[in-house]
């Protein structure tokens, strides 16, 4: 840490600090907290998840789509990889389902 600034704080101290919650918009303390599901959120655990129950892409999509990100914006990331992993594998089923139709 730089000496003069810690200098200048002992003689000059405030009684002025910055709150750490914000009085009139509660929703600044929200994002203290980590994710859910071991720290990752839930859109990115479905997206792990999904690669061995592809129905999890399915369920994320569906909460992407019901606006669940709306709760927590950082979710909104993984819930968008789950929509298109979930497109992907829609395509994927359905030419593997003509071919041997075919």
């Amino acid at each position: 840490m730089d000496q003069n600034l810690l200098q200048d704080a002992r003689e000059h101290p405030s009684d002025s600090y910055v709150p750490l919650k914000d009085v009139e918009d509660n929703q600044l303390c929200i994002f203290d907290r980590p994710p859910p599901c071991f720290g990752c959120g839930i859109g990115w655990f479905s997206l792990l998840l999904g690669f061995v129950f592809p129905f999890m892409w399915y369920y994320a999509t569906i909460l992407y789509f019901g606006n669940y990100y709306h709760k927590d914006p950082r979710e909104r990331a993984g819930l968008a990889a789950n929509a298109i992993a979930a497109l992907i594998f829609t395509v994927a089923a359905l030419i593997a389902v003509a071919l041997v139709l075919l």
